[in-house]
């Protein structure tokens, strides 16, 4: 359990380094922006598309360009956003994490030694308010809001997160990346091929 706990730590240590070196993430939603993603200078990738049947390739794309990538469970066709599907990634893609809504999903990655995203969608004050329960029920590695170009909600979050926050959703350009990284964000993640270079 010991030896598990330390690769575990060491990815999360990893990924967390390298978006401190590069804060953007690369969100892709089809095969041309995964291609164009594996040539970017994004060191890690959110897989938002993909199915049941090609989760595995699209994951060994990414892996063979040294990238990190991250499966968004709740999009993945064929894949219910469960601990079922948290243990198919696990067992049989080289993922290195997954992003989920869910907090039984996010427990059942950590549990499995992924690197886990929960993501939140921030319409009200009430959703926020909920934002410190659900971090307690599933222990993520690291927390995306979306819209992401929020600067004083960003600020308030990170005041009160005990893991880093991903402003995602809406960046359209370097500069909502300068505001959201500014207000306190770790990332910034975006399907705006424009804004993946360094």
């Amino acid at each position: 359990m010991i030896q598990k706990r330390n690769r575990d730590d060491i990815l999360r240590q990893k990924i967390i380094e390298l978006l401190e070196e590069m804060p953007i993430i690369a969100a892709v939603k089809n095969d041309e922006d995964c291609q164009k993603a594996l040539s970017s200078d994004c060191k890690v990738i959110f897989l938002l598309y993909g199915t049941i049947c090609n989760v595995g390739q699209l994951v060994d794309q990414i892996k063979a360009r040294e990238k990190i990538a991250i499966v968004h469970l709740d999009l993945i066709e064929g894949l219910e956003h469960s601990v079922t599907a948290v243990e198919f990634i696990a067992a049989c893609t080289e993922a290195d994490g997954i992003i989920s809504t869910k907090s039984a999903v996010i427990r059942a990655a950590k549990e499995r030694g992924l690197f886990a995203v929960q993501r939140f969608f921030l319409l009200d004050s009430l959703a926020f308010e909920n934002i410190s329960r659900h971090i307690r029920q599933g222990t993520p590695d690291m927390v995306e809001i979306l819209p992401g170009v929020m600067p004083k909600v960003i600020k308030k979050l990170t005041a009160i997160s005990p893991v880093p926050v991903i402003a995602g959703g809406l960046i359209l350009d370097k500069e909502d990346v300068i505001c959201a990284l500014s207000a306190g964000a770790s990332a910034v993640s975006t399907s705006m091929q424009e804004v993946w270079k360094a």
